[in-house]
């Protein structure tokens, strides 16, 4: 396949479901060989299959640092550089500031926040000259929404990421850039209800805030990582696109 992104080497974390599987999809479209890597080897098979070829899935939690180190060794064995990363995986739990644990803490933070930073640093070594990093945040990360403290606690952490590394690895060519997405149709919605019908009442909800007046998609998604991702963006670092239907920017 001919396509912007012939040659290149790319690994989506988090790329069963959702926003990582349509971006996934995208760049493969677009001429990559893809790594996709999550916790659920039956989803990641699925994956696959949808995806068709180009693709290779690797289990593992971003939150465990020796399935991170094997997920690295394997694209270091089949490919031998990694030229896109879409640090995509993480986990949404809402929980009400007076009512949240430390295990509920620990829990976000673990994977959103911390397996964020060592999924960057420890593909650091596979990036020769050029490259890019798309970290996925979310709007969250700069407005405040009643139950969702440590989510966007790690959502502004990884924001912040951004910003440094962007600095740190400019004389090496890489650009890191930031994806932080509003409300998207996947999976992950139906983790913060309690039944459809509190699922039903949330998705309204979330309409009614958002000037678009639809949730997003996770393809509308992919189209922002690609750019991000691409030589579309080339003279962008340290950027951080908000697709969200203007909830943080009107």
């Amino acid at each position: 396949m001919s396509g912007t992104l012939t040659g290149k080497i790319a690994l989506v974390t988090g790329g069963s479901t959702g926003i990582g599987l349509a971006s996934a999809k995208r760049l493969v479209d677009e001429g990559a060989y893809v790594f996709i890597t999550g916790r659920r080897p039956a989803e990641l098979e699925k994956a696959v299959a949808e995806i068709g070829h180009d693709v290779r899935a690797v289990p593992g939690d971003i939150a465990d640092l020796d399935d991170l180190d094997r997920l690295y060794a394997t694209i270091r064995e089949e490919k031998g550089r990694l030229d896109i990363l879409v640090a995509n995986a993480g986990t949404v739990e809402v929980r009400p500031t007076a009512q949240a644990d430390p295990e509920h803490f620990d829990k976000i933070f673990n994977t959103n926040a911390r397996g964020t930073y060592f999924t960057v640093q420890k593909a650091l070594p596979l990036f020769d000259r050029g490259g890019s990093i798309v970290l996925v945040s979310s709007g969250m990360n700069v407005k405040g929404f009643p139950a969702y403290g440590a989510y966007a606690g790690t959502k502004a952490a990884i924001r912040s990421f951004a910003r440094t590394w962007a600095a740190e690895l400019k004389d090496q060519g890489v650009r890191v850039n930031v994806l932080s997405p509003g409300v998207i149709e996947t999976p992950i919605m139906d983790s913060q209800f309690a039944s459809p019908a509190e699922l039903q009442a949330g998705l309204e909800m979330f309409k009614s805030i958002i000037p678009l007046g639809r949730l997003g998609r996770p393809d509308e998604m992919a189209n922002a990582v690609y750019y991000l991702a691409s030589d579309q963006s080339s003279y962008t670092t340290g950027f951080d696109l908000v697709a969200d239907g203007g909830v943080v920017e009107i």
